[in-house]
């Protein structure tokens, strides 16, 4: 991925003001849309594999998300083509940043804020490098983007020093979704353990999962929970099975970040 920090200016060109097939025309230029937005009636992803995506997402996790965002600033994370973006800012967000690595996403992204007359600022920016930018956020939505990573408990670690507030993160879950309290420590020997459903796991792709080759570590949602919690994170609701709602709750040791400390030796 790359760590250019990059921004992606808005465009005074009114996409509002295209006729229905100008702007059928200007979907279909912008290449495959992986969220489907309804941009004035014209949807950008009719046959999307899992249906009207992101938006089943978002009417399951909706309501943990506070309707009335006034003043509030939020980081959208891997945002694709800034569906949760715009969803944010129409909440009343005083300001929303959505960052990707992709040019077409960003060129989708920008579109379509534009076509729907929501301002949000968009940039080039890897997740490994989110964390250099300024401030924090009383929101960071981290959405569909875990498991897409070769590095993702770095990423994690490193994107809680942009958490002022909440944490929204969904991920792909596979294997159990039933999570148990365990021993705080297991003997050497004990094997048995790693046998357990239920047990904190994630699955490695080596080659490609869904035809997509990007598909790299897929944890169980025991998984996602220990490694939220080993983060420094307090998981506040888990509105459906793949999102969760967290705050900072002990990201900091000595002072520190708990990434910090790992990258010094110090752990």
């Amino acid at each position: 991925m790359s760590s250019l920090t990059e921004p992606i200016h808005q465009n005074p060109s009114s996409a509002l003001a295209l006729e229905p097939g100008r702007l059928a025309q200007r979907i279909s230029e912008l290449g495959d849309w992986f969220h489907n937005l309804d941009l004035h009636g014209i949807p950008t992803a009719p046959h999307h594999f899992l249906g009207d995506f992101p938006s089943i997402k978002w009417r399951q996790i909706a309501d943990a998300i506070p309707e009335d965002l006034t003043g509030a600033t939020v980081l959208d994370v891997g945002c694709n083509a800034g569906f949760y973006s715009i969803e944010m800012k129409k909440r009343g967000a005083k300001h929303v940043l959505g960052i990707d690595v992709d040019d077409r996403y960003l060129s989708q992204a920008r579109f379509a804020a534009e076509t729907l007359g929501v301002e949000i600022e968009l940039q080039k920016c890897s997740v490994y490098s989110a964390d250099k930018l300024a401030g924090q956020f009383d929101y960071v939505l981290f959405m569909g983007l875990f498991y897409h990573l070769r590095y993702p408990l770095f990423a994690l670690d490193s994107l809680i020093k942009k958490v002022a507030g909440k944490l929204v993160f969904q991920t792909m879950v596979r294997g159990s979704t039933e999570s148990r309290e365990w021993a705080h420590d297991y003997p050497f020997w004990n094997e048995q353990i790693f046998e357990e459903r239920d047990f904190p796991a994630m699955y490695f792709i080596e080659k490609s999962y869904s035809n997509d080759p990007t598909n790299w570590w897929i944890p169980n949602g025991p998984a996602v929970e220990a490694m939220l919690r080993s983060a420094g994170l307090e998981i506040e609701a888990h509105p459906e099975p793949e999102t969760w709602v967290c705050r900072p709750a002990a990201v900091l040791r000595g002072g520190r970040y708990i990434v910090d400390h790992e990258l010094d030796g110090t752990l």
